[in-house]
């Protein structure tokens, strides 16, 4: 998934999943290292880290100001490329 991708920006804590519970001892938490699709700052970490990606790359894709998942390129003065971002789809 393209979620396991992003950066997580703070500290995320969970509860350890049924299996890894360390008998006797139920109150442990596991530290996550990376986003997975159900915290709810994945789709953020991983479009912050796709945004990066394109500007370091330098493919020339200019952000829209009024939609941030839009991002295009004018090849001439007769053609422009767009590229849509939809949660972890592109267009």
């Amino acid at each position: 998934t393209a979620f396991l991708h992003g950066d997580l920006e703070e500290e995320v804590y969970m509860e350890q999943p049924p299996g890894f519970v360390v008998r006797g001892d139920s109150s442990l938490v596991c530290r996550l290292r990376r986003p997975f699709d159900a915290l709810k700052q994945s789709s953020r970490a991983w479009f912050g880290k796709f945004n990066t990606v394109i500007q370091k790359f330098d493919f020339d894709m200019i952000r829209r100001e009024a939609d941030h998942s839009v991002f295009y390129r004018r090849s001439s003065p007769n053609l422009c490329i767009y590229l849509v971002v939809y949660v972890d789809d592109m267009l």
